[in-house]
């Protein structure tokens, strides 16, 4: 997303956008065995405790 796409949008659509980018980031730790599933879980479950995001 550049910048001008960014500008756009409201806060509650850039904390979901931020959220994702995180939630990829995670995704892609646990894809690669950078970390376990359970370290995945606690972090995804902190990542939406945080963020406030729900699914």
């Amino acid at each position: 997303m550049d910048q001008n796409e960014w500008v756009k949008l409201t806060l509650e659509q850039k904390k979901h956008q931020l959220f994702q980018d995180q939630k990829h980031t995670l995704d892609l730790f646990l894809e690669r065995g950078a970390i376990s599933k359970a370290q995945y879980d606690k972090s995804l479950g902190d990542l939406h405790e945080k963020m406030g995001v729900k699914l």
